[in-house]
């Protein structure tokens, strides 16, 4: 029994010790690598044509992280051998051996010289770019390990021009305290005909705002430091918050104009915040076609969800020329500014062409929901 005994303990010591070796192979442990070389490439002494080639091939050494690991490399660009400033691609590659895509790298270089002050006329350009590789391993949430290799010069880079133009938004949109700082709520700006470039809005403001040419917080949302100048022409007390947004310390309606323009590689605004006003031209007037006529503005309400009233029809719009109404905008006829009510909504000329004609008559009114877009004529 006692033979038995001691085999047994022997039997299991053995199993023993073969499972910390098993479990030694599958648990390795992790280790800082302390040499990654990105190699030179062979043709390194030619003239890289980025706009002429589809990609340059580069080489690397594969880091040791302690195990065999699938590392993720990305390449960063320079300018300088100091890496003060860099791009790193947005391309990622799972071999050493990597075709970076020559157009991606003619972008990061031309975003690198724009910030340095070069403009599109600056280009094409003869420059001498520095590579430098990152080496990645990384869990399904984070980055275990990484390490950065040598910096490779490569003499002569020819680049021409590679950004996308800057295009004008096709609209604006307004956020803020008035309407719960959601995109959802913001209703868009609407083009003055025969512009390109500016856009109006009435709208009531009530505490700190931005803007937009997108419903969403992308990053290039316009608070008070992103507008090149703001001209309060309706007393609405504006100042900066101390987060950067414009602020309206007067609360009420306001017929906001929007105008933009390029200036290099951004869009600059200028904002004019205007008295609300909207009036009415043409047959219901009785006065003919008398720009701002005494008598035909709207009522302007004193709440968000107010409606601006209209006078009473003075006569019957015909059907050749119909109800009109508009918002005056600076420089501009007042039907490069005008809308109407169909079927309950206010729609907008913009750049369009004439809208259609609605007819209404003697005594009726005309009610306008700005913060809804709706409306009648009863």
């Amino acid at each position: 029994m006692k033979k038995i005994s001691i085999l047994a303990f022997l039997f299991a010591g053995m199993l023993s010790f073969s499972s910390c070796e098993s479990d030694r192979d599958s648990n390795p442990v992790l280790q800082e690598p302390t040499e990654f070389v990105l190699n030179t490439p062979a043709y390194v002494n030619t003239t890289y044509d980025l706009a002429n080639s589809t990609s340059i091939e580069l080489t690397c050494s594969q880091p040791d992280f302690g195990f065999t690991a699938p590392a993720v490399y990305a390449v960063q660009v320079a300018l300088d051998q100091s890496f003060e400033n860099y791009i790193q691609l947005d391309t990622k590659y799972s071999t050493a051996k990597m075709n970076v895509d020559a157009k991606e790298l003619a972008v990061a270089l031309t975003n690198l010289y724009v910030a340095n002050g070069k403009t599109e006329a600056d280009f094409p350009l003869q420059t001498k770019t520095y590579i430098r590789l990152v080496a990645e391993l990384n869990s399904a949430t984070s980055t275990i390990a990484s390490i950065t290799s040598n910096v490779i010069e490569l003499p002569v880079v020819r680049v021409e021009f590679a950004l996308p133009p800057v295009l004008l938004p096709e609209t604006v949109y307004v956020v803020g305290n008035h309407n719960g700082w959601n995109w959802g709520n913001s209703l868009p700006a609407t083009l003055v005909w025969g512009t390109d470039n500016m856009w109006w809005r009435m709208t009531y403001l009530d505490g700190g705002w931005k803007f937009n040419s997108a419903t969403e917080w992308n990053g290039s949302e316009v608070g008070y430091d992103g507008v090149a100048e703001i001209i309060d022409n309706a007393n609405a007390n504006i100042s900066r918050s101390d987060d950067g947004n414009i602020v309206t310390n007067n609360p009420g309606w306001y017929l906001l104009v929007f105008t933009a323009e390029v200036v290099g590689r951004d869009v600059k605004y200028k904002v004019a915040i205007n008295k609300p006003e909207v009036w009415m031209i043409g047959d219901v007037t009785g006065v003919d076609w008398q720009d701002r006529a005494a008598g035909w503005q709207l009522e302007v309400p004193t709440t968000a969800d107010g409606e601006f009233v209209s006078p009473a029809f003075a006569a019957a719009a015909s059907a050749d020329n119909g109800v009109r109404v508009y918002c005056p905008i600076e420089g501009h006829d007042p039907w490069h500014s005008e809308f109407m009510v169909f079927d309950g909504s206010i729609k907008y000329r913009g750049t369009g062409g004439d809208q259609d004609r609605v007819t209404a008559a003697a005594g009726q009114k005309l009610y306008l929901n700005f913060s809804t877009d709706k409306g009648e004529i009863k």
